[in-house]
């Protein structure tokens, strides 16, 4: 992984750390992955990350399966449910967000 994206993943990371939408399981081992760093454990946690962040992210297709639900529409609002299909291709929460920006560089962090 070069340097500018181990910077650009850290980046992410903290914000999915900072996000209230984040799974305590997710922010497990976000927390373990920045632990990791120049460690004999970094390959191994570094792929434990991303396989996570691929059970966790929410793809958009799920997103606007549930925001077109009832409880999506308690959740958000029955106007903020109808317009949650932006054409992206995460939900569009914090933990999702960054996540999901994670996971399109998985070939250059492996």
């Amino acid at each position: 992984m070069t340097e500018d994206t181990r910077k650009f993943v850290e980046e992410k990371t903290k914000e999915i750390l900072n996000a209230g939408s984040c799974c305590p399981e997710l922010k497990e081992m976000a927390e373990k992955w920045l632990a990791a760093e120049e460690t004999t454990d970094e390959k191994a946690v570094t792929e434990a990350y991303l396989q996570e962040l691929s059970e966790d992210v929410l793809p958009i297709d799920a997103l606007i399966s549930f925001a077109s639900s009832e409880k999506g529409a308690e959740v958000f609002g029955a106007e903020q449910a109808k317009s949650m299909a932006n054409g992206g291709k995460y939900c569009i929460c914090p933990a999702c967000s960054a996540g999901g920006a994670i996971l399109d560089k998985k070939n250059e962090i492996l």
